[in-house]
């Protein structure tokens, strides 16, 4: 990535208008579920295969300027399930980003076990897929964890596959590998799942304002 020398200076005529300028993104705006996932993880007696159900929303915020750059995105949350009991499964909240100029896109992810991470990749703005990863060790993109995950679980690297569908649904391949204290091998802990749009998106909080004033 080039710096520019001018790393103060945001750009003029930032348009409110985020649903606008989401590029692949867009695809992700809104409310969506999901019964057809599939979770691989680890256990003493070896890996174990779970099914699940998720729901997550997808809401645009507000254009985001970092100096010269402009990115764009959605605020998200994922809350999953395991079908046959109440318990939550998998909870994660985040940011999708999108940089209009570049083609760039960004996963932010934060799990209540004690971990993030900030996951990239780049794609075209009509593309029908795209992929975002992370490492453990990189300071740009790359994985943080708690002492107690770092030394039982250790996550050596996150890969999710997005692919959307002609029929308007989207699914995910995620991949996380895993260093698992006292196993010799790394494990493959492998999420999928095909999701349903069961809302539309709202408009992000300066479209609104905007939407408003002109009709006032």
């Amino acid at each position: 990535m080039t710096i520019p020398d001018d790393i103060y200076t945001e750009p003029e005529d930032i348009d409110p208008d985020t649903l606008a300028h989401l590029g692949p993104l867009l695809q992700l705006a809104g409310v969506w579920e999901g019964k057809s996932g599939v979770d691989i993880n680890p256990k003493a007696d070896g890996p174990q295969q779970r099914s699940y159900i998720e729901r997550i929303e997808l809401q645009p915020v507000d254009p985001q300027p970092n100096g010269p750059q402009l990115l764009y995105g959605l605020r998200y949350h994922a809350h999953i399930n395991d079908p046959e009991e109440e318990i939550t499964f998998h909870d994660q909240i985040g940011y999708w980003l999108w940089e209009p100029a570049t083609g760039l896109i960004q996963q932010t992810l934060a799990i209540p076990r004690g971990q993030v991470a900030l996951a990239s990749g780049f794609a075209e703005a009509d593309a029908d897929s795209f992929t975002v990863a992370a490492k453990r060790g990189s300071t740009s993109y790359g994985i943080c964890s708690t002492e107690f995950l770092e030394g039982a679980f250790r996550t050596d690297s996150y890969k999710l596959d997005v692919t959307f569908h002609s029929d308007g649904t989207w699914s995910y391949v995620s991949e996380t590998m895993l260093a698992i204290r006292c196993e010799g091998e790394p494990f493959l802990h492998r999420d999928t799942n095909r999701l349903t749009k069961v809302a539309e998106p709202n408009l992000n909080p300066w479209a609104e304002i905007v939407r408003n004033a002109k009709g006032q």
